[in-house]
């Protein structure tokens, strides 16, 4: 067996997708795109009802609502953002958000229609992330950083074990 096949199997067994069974895996990670692509898509949707809007307020509100203290760090840095932020900005951000959503949608459709590309995709849009999760956890580690590495790990581990299996006879 070769030195990476050896390397995915202990990396696929630690985080305990050893013993999934591939379509089942593939399906998982499709419907879990899927969802990113859909939460991307509302929030692209629900952005141009803020176009023309006094943006400090609409932030200001919405950390009172979520019951933060709008003088802590993160509360502070987010209404300082929504201040600068100017109508072309957001639109462009809108924009970014549906082109996410529809790559991911796609991406979600490709998997569950069992196509080749659609899982060298997700191996490459996982592993992406993972210096930078790597990076923030070592900087901070948190349990919402903590879990969206074992989950894009995971993700590659699943993929890269259904790309190794369609490659072995």
């Amino acid at each position: 067996m070769a030195d990476g096949q050896q390397a995915r199997r202990r990396v696929a067994t630690v985080i305990g997708v050893q013993h999934l069974p591939t379509r089942t895996g593939i399906r998982a990670v499709a419907a879990f795109e899927a969802f990113k692509g859909l939460v991307a898509l509302a929030a692209a949707s629900g952005l141009p009802l803020l176009l023309h809007r006094n943006l400090q307020d609409v932030a200001v509100r919405l950390v009172e609502h979520a019951h933060l203290n709008p003088a802590a760090h993160y509360p502070r840095v987010f209404i300082e953002a929504a201040t600068h932020l100017e109508n072309g900005n957001l639109a462009m951000i809108a924009l970014g958000a549906v082109a996410y959503s529809v790559i991911r949608l796609v991406e979600a459709s490709g998997l569950y229609k069992g196509a080749a590309w659609a899982e060298v995709v997700a191996v490459a849009s996982g592993a992406i992330y993972v210096p930078f999760e790597v990076a923030g956890i070592i900087r901070h580690a948190t349990w919402l950083g903590v879990g969206a590495f074992v989950l894009n790990v995971a993700v590659v581990a699943i993929m890269l074990r259904a790309l190794s299996q369609k490659r072995t006879p």
